[in-house]
C-alpha cells in the first residue's frame, strides 16, 4: 500500500496558504451532501505501521462477514463488500448510513510477507494484519575491527 504519512497541519505543503479558503469550501460540500452517495460507498480505514507488522482497520458497519471479501494479488489487497441496507421504495429524510456494495485497493511494499496476511472481523469493525518479512526489518551491525 503506498504508504503516505499523514499529517495533520502539515504546512509544508505548497497548498498549505489556501487551507483558510479550503476548510470552508469543504464545509459547504460537506454540508450540502453533494458527495454523499459517493463517500457513504467507501469504508473509513486506518492503516498504522509498527515495528512488526502494518494493520489496517476499517469500518464497516452494517455488513456481515459473509458480506465481505479480501483478496491479495500482485502485490495489492482489495476489500469488498456486498450488500448493506437497501433503499429501494423508501423516503428517507436524512440518509447517512453506508449501503450497497464497495470496493478499495491497496498496494502493499514489498516489505509486507504476503503469505502470512491474516484478517478479523468484529462489531462491524475489520483488521487486517500485515506483518513485515523478516529480512525487511532493520537491523544493527557491528563495526568490526580491522585485522
Amino acid at each position: 500500500m503506498a504508504i503516505t504519512y499523514f499529517r495533520s497541519g502539515n504546512r509544508l505543503a505548497p497548498w498549505g496558504a489556501f487551507d483558510p479558503i479550503a476548510r470552508p469550501f469543504g464545509r459547504l460540500v460537506g454540508e450540502s451532501g453533494l458527495f454523499d452517495s459517493i463517500v457513504r460507498r467507501v469504508p473509513p480505514v486506518n492503516v498504522e505501521e509498527t515495528a512488526d507488522e502494518l494493520i489496517l482497520t476499517a469500518d464497516v458497519p452494517g455488513y456481515s462477514q459473509e458480506a465481505i471479501e479480501i483478496t491479495l494479488e500482485n502485490g495489492v489487497l482489495t476489500i469488498r463488500g456486498e450488500g448493506g441496507e437497501r433503499t429501494e421504495d423508501r423516503y428517507y429524510h436524512r440518509h447517512e448510513r453506508r449501503t450497497g456494495s464497495f470496493e478499495r485497493s491497496f498496494t502493499l511494499p514489498r516489505t509486507v510477507s504476503a503469505a502470512a496476511v491474516t484478517a478479523t472481523f468484529e462489531n462491524g469493525v475489520l483488521r487486517v494484519r500485515m506483518p513485515k518479512a523478516s529480512d525487511s526489518k532493520g537491523r544493527r551491525i557491528e563495526i568490526q575491527r580491522p585485522s
